[in-house]
């Protein structure tokens, strides 16, 4: 596997973890009753941004290490995978 491969299968895998883990311990302002003036009262209290993109690498890092693990090591080649229709 390339070295740009790699780092385009980990930015992937970044977004996709990024976007699940974005839901979780998120209070938002109607819950915690302090809403801003002038703001949606469903936006997010606390976000805490920079723990999930810690959470987000280090999760994305396993996920990046078993994927590279079995494209490199012929458990499974980006050549197998086809996409398209089936004959």
């Amino acid at each position: 596997m390339s070295y740009v491969l790699a780092a385009a299968l980990f930015f992937v895998i970044w977004w996709m973890v990024l976007f699940a883990i974005l839901p979780f311990g998120v209070k938002s302002q109607f819950e915690t009753g302090e809403i801003v003036p002038g703001s949606e009262g469903a936006a997010p209290q606390r976000p805490m941004l920079w723990r999930k993109a810690l959470a987000t690498t280090l999760v994305t890092i396993v996920i990046w290490g078993v994927v590279c693990l079995f494209v490199t090591g012929k458990v499974i080649s980006l050549d197998a995978i086809h996409i398209g229709p089936l004959h």
